[in-house]
């Protein structure tokens, strides 16, 4: 996924504004800590920066062999982590439709068994000795990634009596800018939880849940060894260049 071989310059024009219709609410009743998290005062809308729109550049001399396999980047030698083998692609794009080069991608989630390699996890499931649960790529010049790691389980919460979370993988991308930043989760096609989480159920447009849900990819999987999941991320567009003579152009 090297970005080696484009002559483009980043672009530096302001972000459109986040349509927040499309983002779920911050106050959430059912999703309890949403309650302490969210503002107490009515939002207020800033132009863009110089630097919200500009951002840091990342290079491939930043990254280890293997940062974006989770399979091996935490085991012994000759080991392996524990779990069904996926792989996950995808690419980075704007409300455009543009891909995103350059990207940085970094994802953690919970092993097979659900639970997480953090001191503060107090889930029952056994942790795997060969599974850190973390690591980073960067989008090409297409703005394609992909990583390899295994399929998470879900695991049960304290936000209700017997609430559980779906299966899923967490991404924050540090785009062009700093006001494209993004934290999101990936979840996974026919997973019966995603539809009883609260968090989930926070989302009001079903299209959004929708494309928070990784599809199998058959055409991308390695025969005998990995199964494959296909997530896109759309990231904030930035207005185009304002020329004098073509104002309509912005």
């Amino acid at each position: 996924m090297s970005t080696a071989g484009s002559n483009s310059s980043p672009e530096t024009g302001a972000f459109w504004p986040r349509d927040r219709a499309w983002h779920p609410p911050p106050l959430t009743p059912a999703y309890k800590t949403s309650v302490l998290r969210s503002p107490q005062r009515a939002l207020i809308s800033f132009s863009n920066t110089l630097s919200e729109v500009t951002g840091p550049v990342f290079g491939q001399n930043l990254f280890g062999e293997l940062d974006n396999d989770l399979i091996h980047n935490f085991a012994k030698p000759g080991e392996s982590a524990q779990g069904p083998r996926i792989i996950v692609h995808g690419r980075i794009l704007d409300e455009r439709g543009q891909g995103v080069p350059g990207v940085l991608v970094e994802f953690w989630q919970a092993n097979a068994a659900g639970r997480y390699r953090h001191k503060k996890d107090g889930y029952l499931a056994p942790l795997d000795p060969n599974f850190g649960g973390c690591g980073r790529t960067i989008s090409g010049v297409d703005g394609g990634y992909a990583f390899r790691t295994i399929k998470p389980g879900p695991y049960p919460w304290p936000n209700g009596v017997n609430d559980w979370r779906p299966a899923h993988i967490h991404f924050s991308i540090f785009g062009s800018g700093f006001a494209q930043r993004l934290i999101t989760q990936m979840y996974f096609e026919g997973d019966p939880l995603i539809r009883t989480c609260p968090i989930v159920n926070g989302i009001r447009d079903p299209a959004a849940i929708e494309q928070l849900t990784a599809p199998l990819d058959l055409a991308a999987t390695i025969p005998m060894d990995s199964m494959a999941y296909k997530f896109d991320i759309v990231l904030r567009g930035r207005r185009s260049t304002l020329f004098e003579n073509r104002l309509e152009g912005n």
